[in-house]
């Protein structure tokens, strides 16, 4: 299927610069299929390598001479290397992250050389080995499940997606195609963005086939906790891992996973599991000014799971109970809606970022309110309100306009596109005017293209 990061990776091939690249993501959202396609694609000699199944291979590299390195290559796969025309793979490299230092000497003697390594724990390793980093010699680039886009993009939907890139506010969507595009995000919701379930989905349309998939996925992650049992028991990762479904939406508390145990404990599962990449967290800030980073609270923050349908296969959410409503509204008040959007709002960073969600929330008895995300559109910050169906208040975000006093504001829900001059008054009788810009889900990813139209 087609990724929309290949194009980078292609530009990054061909550039003049080029660096050694370590590709990041969590396990089994495309990252070794992805690197066998570019190597497919540019017609580069792929070298794959991978250190999880076998751990003697860095053997290889056991000294920094990048020459004599290629010719224990040539022995290993028993041919002549042509640096300029192959493509270097290192795959699953936090099995032997001591290699990553290595890297800097093809960096500066053998830079023709084309070399991608992938890690799904690259993290847990990095904290475990100390040594120097080649700072300024590699690049990185950062992997997500598979996008919407990228979705209609396998079942070759290429006009769909041509029509969402193209989309101006002043266009109009025809029913007809807003109600195949619902269709298709709904899909979208409970298939997720794992390649393999995909690929199930699009050979079978099951989705008690996909679900069987999902489960499977699932039980890989538990299956991985073993690896880090050395820094923390596998029931509190556990434990962790089964309540970050049932608590999205929602202030991420402790207590909520498990009274009975110290909250140290469940606070270092989770980190474990976002190092992982399987949940992300979504940090509060206070609006203040740009960059939102500035105003973060390290200690509230709410947690995305990684996919969508591997959150509503965890949640146990029957497909033939939920898709024959009219709305895009699920239980809990719409809890997977806005696991849609934390998990697409992250795939349109820019690839060599490691994106950062941000929300903002006012706890103030009797001001109660939240804001579900919040974007920096060039200097300016933009509030997003996401709502599973067509209806809905807008309390939260008329006082967060108020007290931000900001001028612009996107509401994500089932609608058709519209712009409303919002005026109205707070308790106080004070006028609060804003332009609040209505956009269905399925236009997310073009949120950063519309805004700056």
């Amino acid at each position: 299927m087609d990724r929309k990061i290949t194009k980078n990776l292609c530009d990054w091939y061909k550039a003049k610069d080029r660096k050694p690249i370590i590709l990041r993501g969590a396990r089994q959202v495309g990252k070794t299929w992805l690197v066998r396609n570019l190597a497919t694609k540019l017609n580069l000699d792929l070298l794959e390598l991978n250190f999880e199944r076998n751990i003697k291979l860095k053997t290889i590299f056991k000294d920094n001479d990048p020459q004599k390195t290629l010719l224990r290559l040539e022995s290993f796969f028993n041919k002549n290397i042509n640096v300029g025309q192959s493509l270097l793979f290192l795959d699953e490299i936090q099995s032997a992250p001591e290699l990553l230092s290595k890297l800097r000497w093809f960096a500066e003697e053998k830079p023709e050389l084309a070399i991608i390594a992938t890690g799904s724990l690259l993290d847990f390793a990095l904290e475990e080995y100390k040594f120097s980093m080649p700072v300024g010699r590699i690049s990185y680039m950062y992997l997500e499940p598979v996008s919407f886009e990228e979705f209609l993009l396998a079942q070759n939907q290429h006009k769909l997606c041509e029509l969402l890139a193209s989309f101006e506010l002043k266009d109009e969507i025809p029913e007809v195609i807003h109600e195949r595009l619902w269709q298709l995000l709904r899909d979208y919701v409970f298939v997720g963005g794992m390649p393999s379930a995909i690929n199930n989905w699009i050979e079978k349309k099951s989705f008690i086939s996909v679900g069987e998939i999902q489960q499977n996925i699932l039980q890989a992650f538990r299956d991985d906790f073993s690896k880090y049992a050395k820094r923390i028991s596998t029931e509190r990762l556990d434990e962790v891992f089964r309540a970050v479904p049932n608590l999205l939406g929602k202030k991420f508390k402790y207590s909520s996973v498990n009274r009975d145990v110290r909250f140290e404990s469940l606070k270092n599962a989770l980190n474990l599991l976002c190092k992982a990449r399987i949940c992300h967290k979504v940090f509060f800030s206070n609006a203040n000014g740009i960059p939102l980073d500035a105003g973060i609270k390290e200690n509230i923050f709410k947690v995305i799971f990684l996919d969508t349908g591997l959150a509503s296969a965890a949640l146990g959410l029957s497909f033939n109970e939920t898709y024959s409503f009219d709305e895009f509204k699920l239980s809990n008040e719409g809890r997977i809606a806005e696991q849609l959007i934390g998990q697409l709002l992250r795939t349109i960073s820019p690839y060599y970022i490691d994106s950062k969600l941000h929300y903002w929330i006012n706890e103030k008895t009797g001001a109660e309110s939240e804001i579900d995300y919040l974007i920096q559109q060039n200097t300016e910050i933009i509030p997003i309100e996401v709502k599973s169906g067509t209806t809905g208040t807008l309390r939260s975000l008329h006082q967060f306009m108020e007290i931000k006093n900001l001028k612009i504001a996107l509401r994500l829900n089932a609608d058709y596109p519209s712009i409303t001059d919002v005026k109205v008054k707070n308790h106080a009788g004070k006028l609060i005017e804003y332009k609040l810009i209505s956009l269905p889900l399925y236009l997310i990813e073009q949120i950063n293209r519309i805004l700056t139209i």
